[in-house]
């Protein structure tokens, strides 16, 4: 019996250790792109032209997912402006670079909900109706650029421990989906969490393509700076994906940390703390554990914090390893 769970151990280990050490990705070219987000810009204090117009020209971003955010398009009911969306979007256009669109009621950066203010005395019902409208006139205005890729329906739509959303509405969702799909062909891209999600659920709502997010170093009350470093393999993410019955080269790493994790406002969060979530060397980490997972894709998350650092800070270590990743510098 002895020699039995000895043997057990023993093949328990080896293949841990085979998982951990395990490319995916290893026969794989990743495509690399990064989120833009115009409210974080706003939270930095930054300029949101000269942030976004550095990323296209200086890091030489080829793949770009931009924000359709809700309350910067429909401030008024039935008054879309769609001003600096269309100058992102026809900046990107001249520089060929090729775009993923998010578009609907959730989509990132906190609340992650970015309803405009006139829907705060609506109904739920009336504001679903009102989200179905807002995506009609959204898809329509912007089908005519053949440089939008894909559709991005709602951030992580089943999530419901993080930001200040209603109860998920999985049918909603559905019907989303369905329209976006009735007004343009283009495939569209679902999200669910990385680490605190199975995505059986999220895979089945209809999208073409399925979308995590990645986090390495993560803050919550219980354990102060935690990181995954030692917890999860790639392959945790790979076996997730086909256990959901998701072709890996068709997930898509939708939110690939790359700046830190804070406790609060980053106007109280000290340079030496920041540092303890995201370094040049986690980023340059982050992107060779995306690597070994077989995904087909990943943006980087938190361009706008690269530029604030570089900017702000005086410290361009996360832009120029950045700069690395996009121009494929960085030794694999």
């Amino acid at each position: 019996m002895k020699k039995i769970l000895l043997s057990l151990l023993a093949a328990v280990l080896i293949t841990t250790g085979i998982l951990w050490f395990w490319n995916f990705g290893k026969n794989e070219t990743v495509e690399w792109g990064v989120t833009f987000s115009q409210i974080q810009t706003d939270y930095l204090k930054l300029d949101w032209k000269k942030t976004y117009t550095a990323i296209l020209d200086d890091l030489g971003v080829k793949n770009l997912r931009l924000l359709a955010y809700w309350s910067q398009i429909g401030v008024k009911d039935g008054d879309y402006n769609f001003t600096d969306l269309d100058w992102q979007v026809q900046e990107a256009e001249r520089r060929g670079i090729k775009i993923v669109l998010g578009i609907g009621r959730r989509l990132p950066r906190w609340p992650e909900c970015q309803a405009p203010e006139w829907t705060e005395d609506l109904s739920e019902t009336e504001i679903q109706q009102k989200i179905l409208t807002m995506l009609q006139t959204t898809v329509e205005h912007y089908k005519k650029y053949n440089n939008i890729v894909m559709w991005q329906v709602d951030n992580e739509p089943l999530v419901d421990w993080f930001g200040q959303c209603p109860p998920p509405d999985k049918n909603f969702v559905k019907q989303e989906i369905a329209l976006v799909k009735s007004l343009d062909s283009r495939p569209i891209l679902v999200t669910d969490s990385g680490e605190l999600s199975f995505w059986r659920e999220a895979s089945k709502l209809g999208g073409d393509y399925f979308g995590t997010t990645m986090y390495r170093t993560v803050w919550n009350n219980t354990t102060g700076y935690f990181s995954y470093k030692y917890l999860i393999p790639p392959a945790f993410y790979n076996f997730k994906a086909r256990l959901a019955k998701l072709n890996p080269a068709k997930v898509i790493i939708a939110e690939l940390q790359a700046e830190p994790w804070l406790r609060e406002d980053i106007s109280l969060i000290s340079l030496e703390e920041q540092k303890q979530s995201m370094t040049a060397e986690k980023m340059e980490e982050a992107v060779r554990f995306a690597r070994r997972t077989g995904f087909g894709a990943a943006y980087l998350w938190g361009a706008e914090y690269w530029y604030w650092l570089k900017t702000e800070k005086n410290d361009d270590s996360l832009w120029w390893t950045a700069k690395q990743i996009f121009q494929n510098n960085l030794p694999k």
